[in-house]
C-alpha cells in the first residue's frame, strides 16, 4: 500500500522539446523517453535530431522527430497541431533551444544580433506556448518549463542581448504562472549555470577548470542530464503546487562569493 497520494511519474504524457539536437535539450528528450514519457523532439539542426531520434528509436522508448525553425510561426503552429495529432495530445511543453550571440552595443553589427537572440530565445518561448495552449489545457497534467540561464539572473560583460531574453523569459515564466494558475497549469523556470554543451565547447578545459575552482561552489561543469532532472521534477504529477518557480541548476553560482 502506497503512503502518499500524488504520482511521481510521466509515463505516458506526452512531452514537446525544443532545442532536442543536443545539449541540455538532447538530455531532456532522453531523459523523459526513459520516463515513459512520449517524446516530440523539435530542432531546427535535422541531422543531430535524427540521431538523437535513432537513440532513442534503438531504446525502444516512443518518439518522433520534427525539424523546425522556431522563428516561424505558421511552421510552430504546424508542427504543434502534427505532434498532438500523431501522440493524441500535448501534455508538457519544455522550451529550450537557444542559441548565444555576444555583441559590445556599440557594435555595428548590435541590432541584428539583439534581433535574432530575443526571436530565438524569447519571442519562439511565446509562439510554442500559443501553438500548445489548446492542447495543454485538455492535459491532466499540463506543464511548461522554460530554460533561462543564471545570465537571467545576473549579467556578463558585451552579452546584453543574450542577458535581456534570459531575464525576459524569468518574466515571462512568472506572468504567465499568474495568468493560468486558475487552470492548473503550472509554468516554471529553470536557471542553467555552466554546462558541458555545444556552446561552452570551445571554451578550452584549463579556463573551464579555473572558472569553477573560482566561481561554482561544487567546482566543476555540469552535464547536460544534470538539467534535465530539474526540468522532469517540475513536470511531475507530483510538482502540481509549484509554479512562478525559477531554480537555479548552477552547482552554487549564483550563491558564491567572488
Amino acid at each position: 500500500m502506497s503512503l502518499s497520494k500524488f504520482s511521481r511519474s510521466v509515463e505516458g504524457y506526452v512531452v514537446f522539446v525544443t532545442g532536442a539536437a543536443s545539449g541540455m535539450g538532447e538530455a531532456t528528450a532522453k531523459l523523459f523517453a526513459d520516463q515513459g514519457a512520449k517524446v516530440a523532439a523539435v530542432d531546427l539542426n535535422e541531422e543531430g535530431l535524427n540521431r538523437v531520434v535513432g537513440e532513442i528509436e534503438a531504446a525502444g522508448c516512443a518518439v518522433r522527430g520534427w525539424t523546425l525553425d522556431l522563428c516561424d510561426t505558421e511552421e510552430v503552429t504546424r508542427v504543434v497541431d502534427e505532434v498532438a495529432a500523431h501522440f493524441g495530445g500535448l501534455d508538457m511543453l519544455v522550451n529550450n533551444a537557444g542559441i548565444s550571440i555576444f555583441s559590445p552595443i556599440d557594435a555595428d553589427d548590435y541590432e541584428p544580433a539583439w534581433d535574432k537572440t530575443l526571436d530565438v530565445l524569447l519571442t519562439a518561448h511565446t509562439r510554442t506556448i500559443r501553438a500548445a495552449l489548446p492542447y495543454i489545457r485538455q492535459s491532466k497534467n499540463p506543464r511548461i518549463v522554460n530554460i533561462a540561464s543564471t545570465e537571467g539572473l545576473g549579467a556578463t560583460k558585451f552579452g546584453s542581448p543574450y542577458t535581456a531574453a534570459k531575464h525576459g523569459v524569468i518574466g515571462l515564466t512568472r506572468s504567465l504562472a499568474v495568468e493560468f494558475g486558475g487552470e492548473g497549469i503550472t509554468v516554471n523556470c529553470i536557471c542553467p549555470g555552466p554546462i558541458r554543451t555545444g556552446m561552452t565547447d570551445a571554451i578550452p578545459e584549463e579556463q573551464k577548470e579555473v572558472y569553477a575552482r573560482r566561481r561554482v561552489a561544487l567546482k566543476r561543469y555540469a552535464d547536460p542530464e544534470e538539467v534535465a532532472h530539474g526540468t522532469l521534477n517540475f513536470c511531475l504529477p507530483a510538482s502540481s503546487f509549484m509554479t512562478g518557480a525559477v531554480l537555479p541548476v548552477d552547482g552554487g553560482l549564483t550563491i558564491k562569493n567572488a
